[in-house]
């Protein structure tokens, strides 16, 4: 089955951290809200915890979004599960969102590395996201998912050890990556566009857009986008996905505008 028919004609939605505008985000409500509203990909945020659990959670520490405070490496799992996570909610693991949403046809998954390797975790990190692809295939979602991460030297750690296996999620400009030794554009599957420009909702331009997809790579847009105003803007600068903090509402609007298929 072919899971990837985006395109600037057909633009696909993706939950950010699940329909985290009404529920908690990275959380099994915020997920199965996303689903309900027919999402074509749900994005989340993949840490471990100190006994090595893939949980999921935005922040390194847990002060933002939980009642509790220090960072997420810093708890066992059980310790972590006994936080609340909005209106009593529990921060998930991996497992339980593959479960969620093994059957669901047509959806896939933007899975973000959140443990880079930086010199104090290099081999932490490249460990958990070998875990993380290892799940990927127990579920069967290899052709189902993109991985992504804000540093250029995980991307090509996977890019080394998998080659072209999992399609890979970058960023542009490709700076906010840090330092890389391979161009990026050579292993990408998808990028989310920002601009360089200071342009409205840091969007990229058109021709930044045309530019990426030239080199076979398929341009995004990220979570700024929350109305008709950001709706416009994706379309304009050609994108094929939209990642939005109220998918429901973009939805709507796309399918409105016959942007949706």
């Amino acid at each position: 089955m072919n899971y990837w028919k985006q395109g600037k004609d057909n633009i696909y939605v993706a939950a950010h951290r699940g329909l985290c505008s009404q529920y908690p985000e990275n959380t099994i409500s915020a997920f199965r809200a996303a689903l309900e509203a027919g999402v074509d990909q749900i994005e989340t945020d993949i840490q471990v915890t100190k006994d090595g659990e893939l949980v999921l959670i935005h922040d390194l520490q847990v002060d933002r979004t939980t009642n509790g405070t220090g960072y997420v490496y810093d708890f066992t799992f059980e310790e972590l599960r006994k936080l609340d996570a909005g209106n009593g909610e529990r921060i998930p693991t991996l497992r339980e969102l593959m479960e969620l949403v093994k059957d669901v046809p047509g959806l896939t998954l933007d899975l973000e590395l959140k443990v880079v390797p930086l010199p104090s975790c290099e081999q932490l990190a490249y460990d958990v996201c070998d875990r993380t692809l290892a799940m990927v295939e127990k579920y069967g979602f290899r052709d189902r998912i993109v991985i992504n991460t804000w540093m250029a030297k995980l991307h090509e750690y996977i890019y080394k050890k998998y080659g072209k296996t999992y399609r890979q999620h970058i960023f542009f400009p490709f700076s906010f990556m840090r330092e890389y030794t391979i161009d990026p554009t050579s292993y990408a599957y998808c990028c989310c566009m920002f601009s360089q420009v200071n342009a409205p909702l840091n969007i990229a331009t058109p021709a930044e857009c045309e530019e990426m997809r030239a080199h076979g790579v398929d341009p995004w847009v990220g979570a700024a986008v929350k109305d008709e105003e950001g709706v416009d803007m994706a379309i304009q600068c050609g994108a094929s996905l939209i990642t939005c903090n109220n998918a429901d509402e973009i939805l709507a609007i796309l399918r409105k505008k016959g942007y949706h298929k």
